[in-house]
């Protein structure tokens, strides 16, 4: 009975050890599986888009195609350039909040999408940016000037003041649309002046207030250096001031706002990379790093310049996004001071 009893020990311990081997076997061979299903592919993988608020030939969108070459280049994926236009901005701005927060879907924002839009069409949208988004950098920042059509009489704001009231109810003046940053510039200067204007929205940005500005459709605007200055040049339109503390060096002869007795009213608008608020931090990390990276090339730096663009790479992810939620602040309260509202 004794050597039965120990014969059936043996042969079960003899069994568990079968089925421990052929589990640790088993488990060998699906590990790697198991972990290649938990390990995503590095970032990144497929193309990126890159969601454009505007027409093509602003600001907006010239510093989106220098820099998403560049950025195929540093992370070895397409970052592919696409323009929404209308509403403000607010048609690319609510696409790429709702888009999946993997960094497959980013925002070539400014001042305008970013941080007043909230503000502005706060009744509307159901996008709020400062809670939607996280900043990636800032990219740049251009210096605005005010520009007229070449046949619109007055060189000077003293002299579009005068022409205004000389001629009331005959001034008009583009944006890029409600509530952008251009129309709410020229709400500070009509208010400071006394004048009044009629507001000429352009759902296309520069790309469509260009053409009307140097057809005389409309006589001013606050726009952007970057994408008038080739128009300037050629004299299809002139400056009568820029909104940078000195003057600009390509415009020499042309007064700040400060100067012509306006100080403050103006904004040199900034460009920057967002996305969805739930992107992962390692993500924005990568994207942060690219483009530090890339801009901080002394070719790159050159070329934007000559495009009349400083290079403004962020602190940090977390740093530009604090920045963007005060700046959406100080707007807001110059909107609810102001009653600016869209419905």
């Amino acid at each position: 009975m004794d050597r039965l009893a120990a014969s059936r020990r043996n042969f079960a311990f003899d069994a568990i050890g079968a089925v421990r081997h052929v589990a640790f076997a088993v488990a060998a061979a699906l590990f790697p599986l198991l972990a290649a299903a938990q390990s995503p592919e590095p970032y990144p993988n497929r193309p990126v888009k890159m969601l454009i608020p505007y027409a093509p030939g602003g600001a907006t969108d010239i510093i989106a195609r220098h820099l998403s070459p560049k950025l195929q280049e540093a992370l070895g994926q397409p970052f592919v350039v696409d323009n929404r236009p209308g509403a403000s901005g607010n048609i690319a701005l609510e696409a790429a909040a709702k888009a999946t927060p993997d960094g497959y879907t980013l925002l070539v924002g400014n001042v305008s999408t970013n941080a007043i839009n909230e503000s502005t069409f706060a009744d509307v949208m159901q996008t709020r940016p400062s809670r939607d988004f996280v900043g990636i950098s800032k990219l740049v920042e251009i210096p605005h000037v005010v520009v007229a059509a070449p046949m619109f009489p007055p060189n000077s704001i003293a002299e579009m003041v005068e022409w205004a009231k000389r001629n009331p109810g005959k001034l008009n003046y583009a944006s890029a649309g409600l509530g952008t940053y251009p129309q709410l510039d020229m709400l500070r200067l009509l208010k400071a002046t006394g004048i009044e204007a009629t507001h000429i929205p352009y759902k296309g940005g520069a790309a469509q207030m260009l053409p009307a500005l140097m057809t005389g459709e409309v006589q001013v605007a606050f726009i952007n250096l970057a994408s008038t200055i080739e128009q300037v040049k050629a004299g299809r339109l002139k400056v009568l001031a820029t909104t940078m503390p000195t003057r600009v060096p390509e415009l020499p002869n042309v007064p700040t706002m400060a100067e012509q007795g306006f100080p403050g009213i103006g904004t040199n608008a900034w460009q920057a990379l967002f996305a969805p608020a739930a992107t992962p931090k390692p993500v924005v990390d990568k994207l942060y790093a690219a483009v530090v990276e890339v801009l901080s090339r002394p070719e790159m730096k050159e070329m934007l310049a000559r495009q009349l663009m400083t290079v403004a790479v962020s602190p940090s992810p977390q740093e530009f996004t604090d920045q963007v939620r005060a700046e959406t602040q100080a707007w807001s309260e110059f909107v609810r001071d102001n009653k600016v509202k869209i419905e």
